[in-house]
């Protein structure tokens, strides 16, 4: 009894209240992880097909999702996703167990992604296994139709460096419209030699576009030609253009390494391929490089800011009243909902000052706004705002950390009061004031609400950076990661099917933050290994 209150009484209860507490966080966020993990990487392994056959005599195929007991509670119910979504006009279906006379995975089945209306499961017209009997997997049908298939993507592939040339080319049609625009509305004769060689350079312009245009659209044209005919479960027939044919496997017939190999595919398309189907389907490399983009400039704008406020208050402000009220300013500052600074940046940065430089610099373009809208240099803005706080309260404490002799000490020796800061102190304190920075650019990632009102957009039709001069597009609206997991999960027309995505969306939000924080936390120790254990 004794000991016991000699612990209480040297606060061992709360050390281990704080461990309990601490192995609570820690739990709760690998179990949402888990969940996270397991919902995502789990869509990209292809499952198999299960053909039912009813009482009744019909029949459906599709992936088992789910088991569950059935709403009166007797027995079972099975959740089957049955796709051919142009066929049915729904994803999912459920069956009683009762009403099931067979469940069996035919190796032929085929599950094919198509480009619209999501997964098609069935056979191929002319399979066997389409009457119910066996059928060998790699059929002279199939082989044939995977050739054909690899012939079309190969000239869907040089259609698309067609269509890439044409973006090239009505981009720079673009850009001379607005040289022609700038000289009409500083009052420049369209007869001027100038002028002139403007509108003759946009006539030549115009007929290689045209020619481009005319070209793609003969070769996809050509391609639409091929087509082939699946079998659904019922035998209802669907002809679909090879070329709107994404991804086709049967998943009962693949061994392992096929499987892996199909899921490596799959992740690889994810990381660099465009969204499609409603952003339910597809890749998101736009939506990674806005993220991480809008990250870096919001990073330029805040860190040396916070740094500097930080700076300011500490080492050259005299403690007074001003300074006290500007701290307990900055303290509140970070407890202001976001969506109050989404805001605040739509009034001020987007209106206010996108406005004025649309007057200023771009005066022949109104009423169509150029800086005067959503962009990501808004967005990043209206972020960096929102995370200074967390730099200069971080930045202030990783000052305050440092013994006062070491100031003292660094001026005695005949050091001004700038090379103290920057030889001496900042070199200290920069483990700190990472870890500020590391704290504002996860909460910057993850924020969704400032950017709905500032920049961010369901499907950007180009990127923020390119190959086109001046390369940098700060005036674009952007992709966010974020936003696509609010899109998806909440905006579509159909929710059930998006799920998957919404996992995997989340999974890669949560990594990039992590690599982002992983980084400067990796610079961190080694600025702390390197200055703060060799200064005492």
């Amino acid at each position: 009894m004794l000991m016991g209150k000699k612990q209480r009484e040297k606060g061992a209860i709360w050390v281990w209240l704080s461990s309990l507490c601490l192995a609570a966080i820690l739990t709760t966020v690998a179990v949402m992880l888990l969940v996270v993990v397991r919902n995502g990487v789990g869509v990209f392994w292809p499952s198999r097909v299960a053909l039912l056959t009813l009482d009744d005599g019909t029949r459906a195929l599709g992936e088992v999702m789910q088991w569950q007991t059935a709403a009166d509670g007797k027995g079972r119910r099975v959740q089957l996703k049955i796709g051919n979504r142009d066929l049915y006009g729904l994803d999912f279906r459920w069956f009683d167990e009762v009403a099931i006379r067979q469940l069996t995975y035919p190796s032929a089945a085929v599950c094919v992604e198509r480009r619209e209306h999501g997964n098609f499961y069935g056979f191929l017209k002319g399979d066997t296994a389409a009457a119910g009997t066996a059928a060998d997997a790699g059929s002279a049908l199939r082989q044939r139709f995977l050739a054909t298939w690899q012939d079309v993507k190969a000239q869907a592939a040089a259609a698309a460096v067609l269509q890439s040339a044409a973006s090239r080319v009505n981009g720079s049609r673009e850009s001379l419209r607005l040289q022609l625009l700038r000289r009409r509305y500083h009052g420049l004769p369209d007869d001027s030699p100038a002028t002139r060689a403007l509108l003759a350079t946009d006539a030549e312009l115009k007929a290689r576009f045209t020619a481009l245009v005319d070209e793609q659209g003969r070769l996809l044209g050509a391609l639409r030609q091929h087509t082939t005919t699946f079998v659904d479960a019922g035998g209802l027939e669907k002809e679909t253009p090879v070329v709107d044919v994404v991804r086709l496997h049967q998943p009962n017939a693949m061994s392992f390494a096929a499987k892996l190999g199909f899921c490596l595919g799959k992740i690889w398309e994810l990381l660099t391929g465009e969204p499609r189907e409603a952003n339910t389907e597809g890749g998101l490399f736009p939506a990674i490089v806005g993220t991480v983009m809008m990250v870096f400039v919001m990073s330029i704008f805040s860190f040396p800011l916070g740094v500097i406020t930080a700076v300011y208050l500490r080492e050259y402000a005299k403690d007074g009243l001003l300074v006290r009220l500007v701290r307990i300013a900055v303290s509140n500052l970070a407890g202001i909902p976001s969506i109050v600074y989404g805001i605040f940046g739509l009034g001020f940065f987007v209106y206010g000052v996108g406005g004025a430089l649309d007057r200023l610099l771009y005066p022949e373009r109104l009423p169509t706004p150029t800086f005067g809208t959503g962009g990501i240099l808004w967005a990043s803005l209206t972020l960096a705002l929102l995370t200074v706080p967390v730099v200069i309260v971080a930045t202030e404490e990783a000052f305050a950390a440092i013994p006062r002799g070491v100031r003292e000490g660094s001026l005695a020796l005949g050091a001004t009061q700038l090379q103290t800061l920057v030889r001496v102190l900042l070199p200290m304190a920069s483990p700190g004031i990472l870890t500020g920075f590391i704290l504002a650019m996860a909460r910057a990632a993850g924020e969704v609400a400032p950017l709905m009102i500032t920049g961010v957009v369901k499907l950007a039709p180009t990127l923020p950076i390119d190959g086109g001069f001046p390369y940098l597009h700060l005036n674009r609206k952007f992709m966010h990661l974020g936003f696509h997991i609010y899109d998806v999960g909440f905006q579509s027309p159909n929710v059930e099917a998006a799920k998957p995505m919404v996992f995997v969306t989340t999974l890669l939000l949560v990594l990039t933050v992590l690599l982002l924080s992983s980084t400067a936390i990796i610079l961190r120790n080694k600025m702390k290994k390197r200055y703060t254990l060799t200064s005492f």
